[in-house]
């Protein structure tokens, strides 16, 4: 990448893919606190798991309603799309569970998949409906999948209804702008998010799904499914990491500096250093 005619490699100097530990069925959702220590969900066994950057791997919550994506507000507390039920849940550092949504206008959400708070507090989410063989009904309760904003006051409303299976989500550190792949249609787009959280001036950031994404302090965009690419704030893509893994899930920065790469790719966990630092929790 190149800022004020200085260009350089985002990945660290001679930096080597680390496989941390690969005896899961399918990892997802990392999310960072505080301290650097990523929680990660293995979602076919219903665990959320932590890895602390110190190299300590251990069992947050053992029945995690089948969480999907997680995300932290600024106090830790661990927000989760468990969609076992089609809820959201806050889970708190000990380990108390507060159900935050369960339905949208009386009807069951299709199966919350990630999410992402603003800076406000707020939580946007995506909501598609993925058939789970741990499910009774095999048809969604809500007929499209949207995009939905939780606002500060327990308030929930659809902000974008127009995608065929949206999936991963994140926002820029500022609050400013939302990104929002649908994974069907394999686009990745960008909104400008308005003072009420609502989205608007929907663009297309680049022609490529992804499962799960992560920004950098540079605004740099990491997509996933076939390893991780990157683009820059333009959508011109800088860098692929390559993972030997049938998927990729998602992403993001770990350890107390946030310059580790934390990938969640299949039944395996890796890290990869890097020079950029990770832009949001």
């Amino acid at each position: 990448m190149c800022i004020r005619d200085r260009c350089f490699k985002i990945v660290a100097e001679e930096a080597k893919l680390i496989k941390l530990a690969d005896h899961f069925e399918f990892t997802e959702g990392p999310a960072v606190d505080s301290h650097g220590n990523v929680y990660f969900t293995d979602q076919p066994n219903n665990q959320i798991l932590k890895w602390s950057f110190d190299g300590e791997l251990e069992v947050f919550v053992a029945s995690s309603g089948r969480s999907n994506g997680l995300h932290f507000d600024t106090e830790d507390n661990l927000y989760t799309c468990s969609d076992a039920l089609g809820q959201l849940w806050k889970i708190d550092s000990d380990k108390n569970i507060e159900i935050l949504l369960k339905d949208f206008q009386g009807k069951r959400f299709n199966g919350p998949n990630d999410l992402w708070i603003d800076p406000k507090g707020g939580i946007y989410f995506t909501d598609p409906f993925y058939q789970r063989p741990y499910w009774k009904h095999t048809v969604p309760y809500l007929s499209t999948n949207n995009v939905y904003y939780l606002s500060p006051d327990r308030i929930v409303s659809k902000v974008a209804t127009d995608l065929d299976q949206p999936n991963g989500i994140i926002g820029t550190s500022d609050g400013s702008l939302l990104y929002v792949s649908d994974i069907d249609r394999q686009v990745t787009y960008s909104y400008q998010i308005e003072a009420n959280g609502d989205l608007n001036n929907q663009k297309l950031f680049v022609a490529m799904g992804s499962d799960g994404m992560t920004i950098d302090e540079f605004g740099n965009l990491y997509l996933t499914g076939e390893g991780i690419s990157v683009f820059d704030p333009d959508g011109k893509k800088i860098e692929h990491i390559k993972i030997e893994e049938p998927w990729t899930a998602n992403v993001t920065f770990a350890g107390p500096k946030r310059d580790l790469l934390f990938i969640t790719a299949s039944s395996a966990i890796y890290t990869i250093k890097m020079k950029v630092k990770g832009a949001n929790r």
